[in-house]
């Protein structure tokens, strides 16, 4: 259970130092978090997912990050009120951080080169929506959008990615993480 993902240096969305390793042996649902996004819906299945699993062993953390049109602006004090209020998010969030491009975490830059693709949605027009306005990723391991979200096993090894427009109820993801708990 030695994974270097345990390692990362994070803060908590009220400034608190912590790493990973606080989850050690929890499943972990890695997710890039913003409050102005058509996906922000997505917070209120994360908070289902994460209350239906969390006595199992799955943990879902939240970062937020303003690389995407700007969809998150507010201090980590406001975002942390917002997902409170407005999603009754109690799983952890994280301060703000960079996840893709310069400035990148270190954690984003490890879990995009662990995984460098994403689980598509089938039926999703999220790629080519954003290519056609000029927004999407100049490298096919870049995270996409807000909302990709990272599967992690109780040994900190990157089991899966999923695009941001595959849902967190979406059977792919659930029936992923039932895998990895049974482990």
């Amino acid at each position: 259970m030695n994974s270097k993902l345990y390692d990362f240096k994070v803060r908590h969305i009220d400034g608190k130092e912590a790493t990973l390793g606080e989850h050690k042996g929890s499943v972990m649902l890695i997710v890039n978090v913003a409050s102005k996004c058509g996906l922000t819906p997505q917070y209120a299945d994360l908070e289902k997912l994460y209350e239906q699993y969390r006595a199992r062993g799955l943990v879902v953390l939240g970062f937020p990050a303003n690389e995407f049109a700007g969809q998150e602006p507010g201090s980590n004090q406001e975002i942390a009120e917002f997902c409170s209020t407005k999603f009754g998010v109690k799983f952890p969030m994280y301060e703000k951080i960079v996840v893709k491009g310069d400035g990148q975490h270190p954690l984003y830059k490890y879990l995009t080169e662990t995984r460098p693709t994403s689980k598509k949605n089938p039926q999703g027009k999220l790629r080519a929506t954003l290519d056609q306005h000029g927004l999407g990723p100049k490298n096919e391991t870049d995270i996409l959008w807000n909302f990709e979200k990272f599967l992690v096993d109780r040994n900190g090894q990157v089991a899966e990615r999923f695009a941001p427009d595959v849902a967190p109820n979406d059977a792919v993801v659930t029936s992923a993480i039932e895998a990895e708990l049974a482990r």
